[in-house]
């Protein structure tokens, strides 16, 4: 049997816990923060964990963890 490609852009965007669930990054971080708030910044800095309705997607697209 052939492996099966992970997808390379959503192996860079997403990392497997030791309890199996993804986490990710937020969004707009990286520039124009002068307009931002001190609290949405911090926000921003934490990681998030992928809800249940997008699970099968990205389990779909990184098959070894």
């Amino acid at each position: 049997m052939p492996k099966i490609k992970t997808n390379r852009a959503a192996a860079k965007r997403f990392k497997c816990t030791g309890s199996g669930k993804y986490t990710f990054s937020k969004s707009h971080a990286s520039h124009i923060l002068t307009k931002k708030t001190r609290k949405r910044k911090r926000g921003l800095r934490q990681k998030q964990i992928i809800d249940a309705t997008n699970m099968k997607q990205v389990r779909r697209m990184l098959p070894y963890g």
